[in-house]
């Protein structure tokens, strides 16, 4: 089995104009590697991309590979509507030293399998970066199944993973057991906290999950757990994230609730979000306290 993965896809932290805070991006990113994340993923669903500007991401780009440096490993969401923006941002972002890119397909229309793979057949030659797809058929509304990513692989030798937000445990592993066997070294992730053992077990490569911005530390411990083959933390850990996914009801989308969990927990940010997502409410705000004190999350 290959050594457990876990990517933190962090927040993205906003002044009350709607401008980039470098002082708090630069203290979630503190956060997080201190608390023994190896990996982040900057400009995921998670950092709020779809409402930034070209010049805020590249922005943002400079300073987490400017702060972070070679302390964490460091991956670049630059998927966009269109394939010149992310063919741009993708190789700014390689340019910076970021160690790759993820690059969701673009997400208005129901693509059929022949537009998905033209646009990455647009994009992937250009960029001189490692990828990883990204998979979130709740957001583009429709899927990358097995047979799109390995007819993408067989073309783009620069693609060496996929994350897998998908809810459904049979699906990722249909994507293992399918693809895998033609392409040994791919690495697939579970975009969902909880199913983290799961996707080791069946031959994956870890879960880039966004509850790991509120307690990296456990999601790290867990990791190392599993690489550790110590059944009785996993199965801890495992139910400490099961009770924390009751985080996702709270509000959606979820981010600024963790904006506001993050603020709870010491990190010294400001809870605004890109519009329309709105600050968490007095009542989440409760019920995101009593949650944490459930789970003694201090």
């Amino acid at each position: 089995m290959r050594k457990t993965q876990f990517f933190t896809p962090v927040v993205t932290c906003f002044d009350k104009n709607g401008q980039l805070d470098q002082q708090a991006n630069e203290a979630v990113y503190e956060h997080v590697v201190a608390g023994g994340i190896e990996e982040l993923v900057v400009l995921g669903s998670t950092g709020e991309f779809f409402a930034m500007t070209m010049d805020q991401k590249k922005q943002l780009i400079d300073i987490v590979t400017k702060y972070v440096r070679h302390r964490a490993k460091i991956y670049i969401g630059t998927g966009g509507m269109s394939a010149s923006d992310t063919i741009e941002l993708s190789n700014y972002a390689h340019q910076a030293g970021a160690a790759g890119v993820m690059i969701i397909s673009p997400y208005y229309f129901r693509l059929p399998p022949a537009s998905i793979e033209a646009f990455y057949d647009a994009v992937l030659p250009y960029v001189r970066a490692d990828v990883f797809l990204y998979n979130f058929p709740d957001c583009t509304g429709y899927d990358l199944t097995p047979d799109i990513v390995l007819r993408l692989l067989r073309r783009h030798k620069n693609i060496v993973g996929l994350k897998d937000t998908v809810s459904m445990l049979a699906h990722t592993r249909d994507l293992i057991t399918k693809v895998l066997p033609d392409f040994p070294d791919f690495s697939i992730y579970s975009g969902y906290d909880d199913n983290l053992a799961y996707v080791m077990s069946s031959g994956g490569a870890g879960c880039i999950g966004g509850l790991s911005n509120l307690v990296p530390e456990k999601f790290a411990a867990w990791a190392k757990a599993i690489d550790e083959k110590d059944f009785k933390a996993i199965e801890q850990y495992q139910q400490f994230a099961n009770n924390l996914m009751n985080f996702y009801s709270i509000g959606q989308p979820f981010i600024a609730m963790m904006k506001a969990a993050l603020k709870l927990r010491g990190i010294p940010l400001q809870e605004h979000c890109t519009i329309p997502l709105l600050q968490a409410d007095a009542r989440q705000v409760e019920k995101i306290t009593a949650l944490m004190k459930e789970l003694h999350i201090n």
